[in-house]
This record gives structure tokens, C-alpha cells and sequence, in this order.
């Protein structure tokens, strides 16, 4: 039962890692969900398991989280996810002609909270 645990954990984490990285990119809360899992995996093997399984385990989980990342970095499910669009749009700059330094906006006077109007 202790491996089983052990094993989930770490499928959960390394799941939860590749999401962190391909899918929501940043710190986010699957990211520190993969922290939390990994960590507590390790500590679980170490304080149940011993010496030997906690080595073994913390070995497995690198490997898995180094393994996972190279194998859908080489895999095709890297280009189903990426953006294959080019923008071509433009933006449109005529405003740029017509607004000069030292131009006061006419709508809302300096000092005046636009959100807060009578």
C-alpha cells in the first residue's frame, strides 16, 4: 500500500509539472500542487520505507520528472499545443500624428478621477 501511495503521488506530480510548464506557465497552483506531491512522495518513502526506498524513491522521482519533460518536449503533442498563426495585423498608428507633447486631455483635467465623476 505504501508504494502504491508512493506512485500516485509521483504520476500526480509529474502530471501536474508538465502542466506547469506546457499548459499554465508561472507560478500557479499546479505547479506548487507538483511541489507539495514530489515532496511529500519523498518524505512518505523515507519515514515508511527507510533509508534504501527513500534513496530509491527520491532516484525514481527525478528520473521520472527529467524523463517526462525530455519525452513530451520530443513528442508531437509539443506542436499540437503550440501557435501556429503568424499575425499579420497592424496597428493602427494615425492617432500618433495628432497627439504632441505638452497636450492636455479636454475630457478629464489633471487632478480628476475619471472613475469617480459626479
Amino acid at each position: 500500500m505504501d508504494i502504491l501511495i508512493i506512485a500516485v503521488l509521483i504520476i500526480a506530480a509529474v502530471i501536474l509539472f508538465l502542466v506547469e510548464l506546457f499548459v499554465i506557465p508561472g507560478i500557479s497552483l499546479a505547479g506548487i500542487s507538483a511541489l507539495v506531491c514530489i515532496l511529500y512522495a519523498n518524505y512518505y518513502a523515507f519515514t515508511n520505507l527507510g533509508m534504501a526506498g527513500g534513496f530509491v524513491t527520491l532516484g525514481i522521482s527525478t528520473v521520472a520528472c527529467i524523463g517526462s519533460l525530455i519525452w513530451f518536449m520530443r513528442s508531437k503533442m509539443l506542436d499540437k499545443l503550440a501557435l501556429k498563426k503568424d499575425i499579420d495585423s497592424k496597428v493602427d498608428r494615425s492617432a500618433e500624428d495628432s497627439v504632441k507633447v505638452g497636450d492636455r486631455n479636454q475630457y478629464y483635467p489633471p487632478g480628476t478621477n475619471r472613475l469617480c465623476r459626479d
